[in-house]
C-alpha cells in the first residue's frame, strides 16, 4: 500500500482545512486508516482513526472539531478540520494498519510522506 496526503496549507485560526489521503492497492477496504501529526520538537501523536467498517476514534484534543471519513470506492480517507487553532500546526501523516483497530496503539504498517498544516493566530 502506498499513501499520499494532500490538502495541507496555511490557514488562520478558526478556519478549516480538509486533508485527503489516497491509497494504492485493491485491498484498501480491509485496512484501518488513521491520521497522526507531529509538531516541531514534539512526539508524533494520534489524531483520528477509522476502521474498515467505518467505526472511528478521535483524540480528545480534536474531538468536536475534526472528523475522519473514508471512501472505499475511491481508496481515500479524509480529515475535515474545523475551528483550527495554532496548536494544530504540525505535519499530518496518513497511516494504514492491516490488522489493527484504528486506535492510537494499533500497528500501522504504511505511512505517507506527510502534509504541512500551519495555523496562524
Amino acid at each position: 500500500v502506498q499513501l499520499g496526503e494532500s490538502g495541507g496549507g496555511l490557514v488562520q485560526a478558526g478556519g478549516s482545512l480538509r486533508l485527503s489521503c489516497a491509497a494504492s492497492g485493491r485491498t484498501f477496504m480491509y485496512y484501518a486508516m488513521a491520521w497522526f501529526r507531529q509538531a516541531p520538537g514534539k512526539e508524533r501523536e494520534f489524531v483520528a482513526g477509522i476502521s474498515w467498517n467505518g467505526g472511528n476514534t478521535v483524540a480528545d484534543s480534536v474531538k468536536g472539531r475534526f472528523t475522519i471519513s473514508r471512501d472505499n470506492a475511491k481508496n481515500t480517507v479524509s480529515l475535515q478540520m474545523n475551528s483550527l487553532k495554532p496548536e494544530d500546526t504540525a505535519v499530518y501523516y496518513c497511516a494504514a494498519s492491516r490488522y489493527g483497530d484504528a486506535g492510537p496503539s494499533a500497528p500501522y504498517d504504511y505511512w505517507g510522506q506527510g502534509t504541512q498544516v500551519t495555523v496562524s493566530s
